[in-house]
């Protein structure tokens, strides 16, 4: 058997892989740089080759599209520790036979490279090269070290040279729109639109229109011809979300638009070519809706050609710091305040929190932390409450803070109990948590620290979360706010230079 060849700078990583080959029999030569590889496949050539991305010289990407050149039958495995979509898709596009983050298990890595020598040679041509995501927030949420999102990642590789359908699920909040512009962006579609349609949002009576256009003259108040959709997304990709809230007799029209590739305007005649590439998404259980009767069977196994499910945040919770950081960043740039940043007991309570709305509810939290938080430093007790909720005992002493520790109920151990909401007698809902009780309790703990001065101080926090978020509310429009707030211009004016939020309050 031909020799395994590992290239990878790190030294460490060679030994590791030629041990651990050299147990299961499998002879293995390392190299250091792309040009020792380079030079060493003139007099010969391995059975599988194993690079890394990022090197001195020629990174590994380089290296596998000349590879790929003179010998394209060769099964060529990419590793790196940058787990970012970008370097996933351009590694499969370049004809990779898999990709492997680091760090790896040793196990996973041997039985990937036995699979990729047993295979008759990885059979991908050259892709273009590849489309850029947003280097902003897109380009960060698309990355993760987490094992259920790299094999999402694996799939838009592979995905990237074909037009099939595509059903992407999810829990509310996954980013399951990102993931489908992520599809869009990397395939042969990168140059047509991108058009979006949540099934959910538009009106039944409108949907139908929404999607194949109308003549004019169709119904009551179609004045003028109109575009739906599907043409808006001609060579493009047409992205329906919320599939399974589709009207059941809406559902008929799509099925037979899948299966004959054209479509009719509502009231027209003439057929159109509906040459769109379909992602659907869904956080629908559809197997279920399809057995209560309520999404159809064939539409279903239309949509489902290739499935990815996109695992909810409490299942990634290694990407949570990145996320933090990235969305912290966002809201102080729309706030125009400086960056807050979390403590290390604060992280990990952020870290620990389940997060029922995912991405989404994360994101809201830290919004919510930069407009309220008077600090640049968040300790664990200005987070929400919310995020205690799932905090147990074993981790809740650091968190806690002055408040002690935290059980799973909120309650705490030397101190009254967390408010909750309480069941009245006449069956609403009286919420104890609020705002004053709140306040009620950070007063108790620095009473009892000795703090002096709390009035002036606690005044002094007060009125800073009263016109920083008055002034988020209004866009920084000073007027507005000062009116929302029931005091006069000047007096916010004033304020502002007192609180020291010239700077960032905008004018």
């Amino acid at each position: 058997m031909k020799p395994v060849w590992i290239i990878d700078d790190d030294q460490s990583i060679r030994w590791v892989l030629e041990k651990a080959l050299a147990r299961v029999a499998i002879p293995a030569q390392t190299f250091a740089s792309a040009a020792e590889v380079l030079e060493a496949l003139e007099a010969g050539s391995p059975s599988v080759l194993v690079t890394d991305i990022r090197m001195p010289g020629q990174d590994g990407l380089s290296l596998l599209h000349r590879i790929k050149q003179d010998h394209p039958d060769l099964p060529v495995i990419v590793m790196t520790a940058f787990t970012d979509l970008n370097s996933t898709v351009a590694a499969f596009q370049k004809g990779a036979f898999d990709y492997l983050p680091k760090p790896f298990d040793v196990n996973a890595a041997i039985a990937l490279i036995q699979r990729a020598a047993q295979s008759a040679g990885a059979d991908a041509e050259d892709g273009a090269e590849r489309h850029a995501v947003s280097a902003s927030g897109e380009g960060i949420m698309l990355q993760s070290s987490s094992p259920a999102m790299q094999e999402v990642f694996r799939a838009i590789g592979r995905l990237a040279a074909s037009s099939v359908t595509v059903l992407i699920t999810g829990e509310s909040g996954t980013g399951k729109e990102l993931i489908a512009k992520a599809l869009h962006t990397h395939s042969n579609r990168a140059n047509g639109p991108f058009v979006a349609l949540n099934a959910a949002a538009i009106p039944k009576d409108l949907l139908e229109a929404e999607l194949f256009g109308h003549e004019r003259g169709a119904f009551t108040g179609a004045t003028q011809q109109r575009r739906g959709r599907f043409e808006e997304a001609r060579n493009g990709t047409l992205f329906l979300d919320e599939i399974g809230d589709m009207p059941f007799e809406l559902q008929t029209r799509l099925l037979r638009v899948l299966a004959e590739g054209n479509f009719y305007r509502v009231g027209g005649s003439q057929a159109i070519n509906a040459d769109v590439r379909i992602v659907a998404a869904t956080h629908q259980p559809l197997e279920q809706r399809v057995a209560e009767g309520r999404f159809r069977e064939d539409l279903f196994h239309r949509l489902n050609v290739i499935r990815l499910r996109l695992p909810p945040l409490r299942e990634r919770k290694e990407d949570i710091p990145a996320l933090v950081q990235l969305f912290m960043q966002n809201s102080a740039r729309d706030l125009g305040v400086a960056v807050r940043r979390l403590s290390p007991q604060a992280q990990q309570v952020m870290t620990s929190f389940d997060y029922p709305g995912n991405i989404r509810q994360l994101e809201n939290f830290c919004q919510w932390l930069t407009v309220m938080s008077s600090s640049q430093v968040i300790e664990a007790k200005d987070l929400p409450p919310e995020v205690f909720g799932t905090i147990q005992s074993d981790d809740s002493h650091a968190a806690a803070g002055e408040y002690g520790n935290v059980d799973p109920t909120g309650g705490t151990s030397h101190r009254e109990a967390l408010p909750v909401a309480t069941n009245q007698p006449d069956g609403t809902v009286r919420p104890e948590a609020s705002w004053a009780s709140l306040l009620g309790r950070e007063v108790h703990a620095r009473l009892a620290r000795n703090e002096p001065a709390i009035m002036s101080s606690f005044t002094r926090d007060f009125e800073r979360v009263l016109i920083e978020t008055a002034l988020l509310y209004s866009r920084g429009r000073r007027m507005e706010a000062a009116q929302r707030l029931g005091i006069g211009r000047n007096t916010l004016t004033r304020k502002c230079s007192e609180l020291d939020l010239n700077d960032e309050a905008g004018n």
